[in-house]
C-alpha cells in the first residue's frame, strides 16, 4: 500500500472503482510527465448526488458532491499509475463545474469539496491551481463535475 494510500485509509477513505466513459472518449491520457483526467461526475454507488446546487441541492451536498469527484479523480489516478498514487507528484490543476441555479453564487464554496481532499491525500503536493465554474446543466443532471491535470513519474 503507498503512503497515500496509507493516509487515506487513516482518514477512513475507500477509493470507488475508476468509472468506465459514458461516451466515445478515454478516461485519461498521459503526455509526458502530465496526466490529464477526463471529468469525473458526482457519482456513488448509491447513484451519485444530482440536481441543480441552490435549488435542488444545498451547499454542503454540493460540497460533498465535489468530493465525490475528487474520489473518481483519485481513482483514475491510481489506475492510470499503475496501483500506486506516490506516483503523483502534484496535483497541478483542477477544473470544477457546478450544475447552479440561477441566484447560486458560491461556486467556489462547493468546488473545495474536492480542493480540500487533493490537500488531504498528497498534503501540499495536493495544492493546485483552479477553475470553478457555474454551469446551466451537467452530464445526466450530476450535480458536479471535475477534471485535472496531474504531474506523475
Amino acid at each position: 500500500m503507498s503512503n497515500v494510500e496509507e493516509r487515506l485509509a487513516a482518514a477512513g477513505i475507500e477509493l470507488p472503482r475508476p468509472n468506465a466513459p459514458v461516451a466515445n472518449y478515454v478516461p485519461f491520457v498521459r503526455v509526458g510527465d502530465l496526466l490529464h483526467i477526463s471529468g469525473q461526475v458526482s457519482l456513488d454507488a448509491a447513484g451519485g448526488i444530482r440536481g441543480t446546487v441552490g435549488e435542488d441541492v444545498d451547499l454542503e451536498t454540493a460540497r460533498q458532491a465535489a468530493r465525490l469527484c475528487g474520489l473518481s479523480l483519485l481513482a483514475q489516478m491510481k489506475a492510470a499509475c499503475d496501483g500506486d498514487l506516490d506516483r503523483v507528484v502534484r496535483v497541478v490543476k483542477l477544473g470544477g463545474f457546478v450544475q447552479a441555479g440561477p441566484s447560486f453564487v458560491e461556486i467556489p464554496q462547493v468546488v473545495n469539496g474536492c480542493s480540500d481532499l487533493m490537500v488531504e491525500a498528497f498534503g501540499d503536493a495536493g495544492r493546485h491551481a483552479r477553475s470553478a465554474v457555474g454551469v446551466y446543466r451537467l452530464p445526466m443532471n450530476f450535480a458536479v463535475e471535475v477534471d485535472a491535470v496531474v504531474q506523475v513519474r
